[in-house]
């Protein structure tokens, strides 16, 4: 069969079921995004202003996360809470086997591994903001809220959209790990396909298209926040 048809939306054409799988690949990536968002917040803020025992678990938190595989990681969480969901289950009397949610499960592995990354990029933003910029907040009477949402955090954005936007783009093409669950987004649906064609390598090559489409429109999105964010900024 051509690739034309292999890749169209007719009756043995995959197309479809591709774009449907790129949406997925994109919905877990965001999800996982959001997660990392707060998990990495939460560690910015103890590494920067927690007490030392919140300080010793942010810093075991975000090497940990960064020093193991993510595919481990996305592996202990499914097989792990699926064991934890079984066992829950057959102390009520269930039987066979209960497995978590594979989008859940990949969003949250997703969200913890990228939080650790975001940790870094929120302290590092956060580092770099000029103590005399929140001096001066305190010294017209702003309260600690007041200052974080008008001097601190935009600050912040300013200085972490880059890093941001890398982290985001390893969150994307990590997501196709999360093929391993059964969830079905851009790299399992081309498998699906390949096998059942028996033509790998068209959709092998529609499923890098669809990556690169995907992360094309990312780059513009960071790039047009970066340029929101410096507005005001004398650059050169």
């Amino acid at each position: 069969m051509h690739a034309v048809e292999l890749l169209g939306f007719g009756p043995a054409g995959w197309g479809a079921a591709l774009l449907r799988a790129a949406a997925t690949t994109v919905l877990v990536a965001l999800l996982g995004f959001a997660a990392g968002a707060v998990f990495g917040g939460l560690a910015a803020w103890a590494r920067i202003a927690g007490s030392a025992p919140l300080r010793w678990l942010a810093d075991g938190y975000t090497t940990l996360l960064r020093g193991i595989p993510d595919l481990l990681v996305i592996y202990l969480f499914y097989f792990g809470g699926s064991a934890a969901l079984t066992a829950l289950a057959q102390a009520f009397g269930a039987t066979g086997f209960v497995g978590v949610p594979a989008l859940a499960t990949g969003a949250l592995a997703l969200g913890l591994v990228s939080g650790a990354y975001q940790a870094e990029v929120y302290r590092g933003a956060y580092l770099a903001v000029h103590r005399g910029q929140m001096e001066a907040a305190r010294a017209v009477g702003m309260s600690t809220p007041l200052m974080f949402r008008r001097v601190v955090a935009p600050l912040v954005l300013r200085y972490g959209v880059p890093g941001l936007g890398n982290v985001w783009q390893l969150v994307l093409k990590e997501s196709a790990l999360v093929s391993v669950t059964g969830l079905v987004e851009i790299l399992r649906q081309s498998q699906i396909a390949a096998g059942s064609t028996r033509e790998p390598f068209p959709f092998y090559l529609a499923a890098a298209a669809l990556y690169l489409a995907v992360t094309t429109v990312s780059t513009y999105g960071f790039g047009r926040l970066e340029l929101r964010t410096l507005r005001g900024v004398r650059r050169g």
